[in-house]
């Protein structure tokens, strides 16, 4: 019943104007990536979380890959060669219509070398009667399997997703962590004091802890074992500001730092409390939501507000309206350097753990909707009474509920938060993201 969601990594690599951003589209399903012919127009890696038969994974986009010795095409290069070092899965993107080009042969051989699993793509071929044709200068490069595919048309398109939908249920059958390990992702800015909260965690150095911003490049796993429980902490790049990436490795920090949430259980997301809540901050605890992933609100530097009675009732209050659309968050005072507030931490961590993983019977479900409908009806829509029939469970971390009702397009947002809160309120999902779907009942005719 468990929700599924991975950290693994897809990778788009290639040439300029093979098609990447095109496939990036069909594959998410969206029109995120900018297509245009002009060569060069995807310049950074662009990502998305995708969900193909039931298997999420993460998939990027990159900038082509050329030999001009210029600026952009270095900057290009370097995005990319990160991106292949970084990613579980590589997909190589050739073009059908202007056959193998020397640097074609270049990124082969640097994807040879490398011992992730690569599906050697040739785009812009719409159907078999061209395959014979189009492929026949690939075989050059010796690969065991070249793949036909137009990302534009969609020939070829189930074929690829089955083949990387089979890869992908081996990366998720490879977790060697002891059963019931709760994973603890610390994100936020740079320098926040994410390793340094860690330490203090474990009570020894393991991190490398700096005051220069920007450290942690890596996302780095810890183990810890505690009163019969054990966590997986991990400390992650400071996630920057859109305007303050244009370093290269900052812009790969995010990417990590976004991989190590989706592997995650619960977000601890650090503020400086000496600084406030930024916009940076929100961004950052967006991230978390989008991802569905539980969160710890965690105000570091508490030991700077001191004595200081008016600074602290103010910054609670600017998180507080900062953070008005996750209510449900806990907000925790505490310092690394002084070790204030973190014994708290983990009491917490197993009641948001608790919540994010509970299961709750049908039956009591159906209970509280049935007391939800008779306290609040739903608004008529297009003169029609709405009616919801049943309710049940289909999946945790986060909790996640189905309606089933005879026009889901009619119900209001304002009902569908007002059941989400009484969801939340019945069943002591107090501190957990909940998510609340409604879906038409089939084979019967809507009254």
């Amino acid at each position: 019943m468990k929700t599924a969601e991975s950290s693994t990594l897809v990778a788009l690599i290639g040439r300029p104007n093979v098609g990447k951003s095109t496939l990036f589209n069909r594959m998410t399903r969206r029109r995120d990536a900018i297509v245009d012919p002009t060569p060069g127009v995807t310049r950074d890696r662009h990502y998305a979380r995708v969900q193909y038969d039931g298997h999420p994974f993460t998939l990027v986009d990159t900038g082509g890959i050329d030999d001009e010795d210029d600026t952009i095409s270095g900057h290009i290069r370097n995005q990319a060669m990160l991106a292949i070092d970084e990613a579980d899965i590589i997909l190589f993107l050739m073009d059908g219509r202007q056959g193998l080009t020397p640097i074609d042969q270049e990124i082969a051989d640097i994807l040879r070398r490398t011992e992730k699993k690569v599906f050697f793509l040739v785009n812009k071929i719409d159907g078999p009667d061209l395959e014979i044709e189009l492929l026949s200068p690939f075989y050059e490069l010796g690969v065991a399997h070249l793949m036909p595919l137009s990302a534009d048309h969609g020939y070829g398109f189930v074929t690829l997703m089955e083949a990387l939908t089979a890869d992908l249920e081996q990366q998720e059958g490879t977790g060697e962590l002891p059963d019931g390990t709760m994973k603890l992702a610390f994100l936020g800015r740079p320098n926040v004091g994410k390793s340094s909260m860690i330490n203090a965690i474990i009570g020894q150095p393991r991190m490398v802890v700096s005051d220069i911003a920007g450290t942690t490049r890596d996302s780095v796993d810890t183990l810890l074992s505690r009163d019969a429980y054990n966590y997986l902490l991990i400390d992650t790049a400071g996630i920057r500001r859109k305007g303050k990436t244009k370093d290269k490795l900052e812009k790969f920090s995010i990417l990590k730092a976004l991989k190590a949430l989706g592997r995650s259980d619960i977000a601890l997301v650090l503020i400086d409390a000496e600084e406030g809540i930024t916009e940076q901050d929100t961004k950052v605890i967006g991230y978390t939501q989008e991802q569905g992933r539980a969160l710890i609100i965690l105000l570091n530097k508490w030991d700077l507000l001191q004595g200081d009675k008016k600074r602290q009732n103010w910054l609670l209050e600017e998180v507080r309206l900062a953070t008005n659309f996750i209510p449900f968050a806990p907000v925790l005072r505490v310092s690394a350097k002084t070790g204030y507030g973190i014994k708290r931490i983990f009491p917490e961590i197993g009641k948001v753990y608790r919540q994010f993983h509970a299961h709750f019977p049908t039956s009591a479900l159906n209970r509280l909707l049935e007391a939800a409908i008779a306290h609040h009806e739903p608004r008529m829509y297009k003169g029609r009474r709405i009616k919801l029939y049943y309710t049940a469970q289909i999946g945790t971390a986060p909790p996640s509920f189905v309606v089933i009702c005879n026009r889901p397009k009619g119900i209001h947002f304002s009902y569908e938060r007002y059941l989400k809160n009484r969801f939340r309120e019945g069943l002591g999902l107090t501190q957990v993201p909940v998510r609340l779907m409604f879906k038409e009942r089939s084979g019967r005719k809507k009254k």
